[in-house]
């Protein structure tokens, strides 16, 4: 039974880190922005996951830290890592499971290669370092790689933000290798230092068992409590059986 949650929270997993860890929290989808030659961004960001599925209960939180240095101008390099508490239970026989502990790294770089009458495009490629422990389930167990093109278009007071992606997913478990992902997010400048967001998407499942893609439907908000500092809260749903029920997700952003 052990074995088998695992393998379900490496799936979880795999989708957390190779799409959502560097965007703009509490959205899935990533934008063009890079941060400027020499500055440096800093990301604390949490989530609280309810799901159910395979006859099994699970409550997880999660705990990244997101650091963003920018090389030029228009070229970021990226690093996060999280920490995970993931707490099941088989419905059927009442068997309770605990796991705790870092989860796989990731190291990206982001380069907005095209910006013209505020459309912009920009491409991430980037790799996941299994650092985290396989037999907890908290590790594909092997280094993947993938990479985002970023499309991003502003029209003040609405900014929207599209993302194409491919992962190679080189898991040790029997799962799909070829990973794919669309997802479609939108900012509202409610005011100057308050946005309202919103976010869809869907990821190829890697569950070889199961030919339904999760999806998902995301609102929340981001406040900038100055140029320096903002926070962020957003709700993610499940739109189907394979994507995560219910996630909470807040986040700090500082800026150097």
């Amino acid at each position: 039974m052990k074995i088998f949650i695992s393998s379900i929270f490496v799936a979880i997993s795999l989708f957390i880190f190779t799409n959502k860890a560097f965007s703009a929290h509490p959205l899935i989808t990533d934008d063009t922005g890079t941060q400027g030659s020499g500055k440096i961004q800093l990301e604390i960001n949490t989530e609280y996951r309810w799901d159910k599925e395979y006859g099994v209960k699970e409550k997880s939180f999660e705990l990244a830290t997101i650091f963003s240095y920018g090389i030029t101008d228009n070229v970021d390099v990226i690093f996060g890592i999280p920490y995970e508490f993931v707490d099941s239970k088989d419905i059927s026989t009442g068997i309770k499971d605990k796991i705790r502990g870092i989860g796989d790294a990731s190291l990206e770089l982001k380069w907005r290669f095209y910006e013209k009458d505020g459309f912009s495009i920009a491409l991430k490629p980037g790799i996941s370092m299994p650092t985290g422990d396989y037999d907890k389930g908290l590790s594909s167990g092997r280094i993947g790689y993938g990479g985002f093109l970023i499309f991003s278009k502003e029209n003040k007071p609405v900014l929207l933000h599209l993302n194409l992606g491919y992962f190679r997913n080189e898991s040790k478990d029997e799962q799909r290798r070829d990973i794919w992902h669309a997802s479609l997010a939108g900012e509202y400048e409610i005011k100057e230092n308050l946005k309202l967001v919103g976010n869809v998407g869907i990821e190829t499942n890697p569950d070889l068992t199961v030919k339904t893609d999760p999806a998902f439907i995301l609102v929340g908000f981001i406040y900038s409590v100055t140029d320096s500092f903002s926070f962020d809260l957003g709700y993610k749903y499940g739109l189907n059986k394979p994507e995560t029920d219910s996630t909470f997700l807040a986040g700090i952003t500082l800026k150097f």
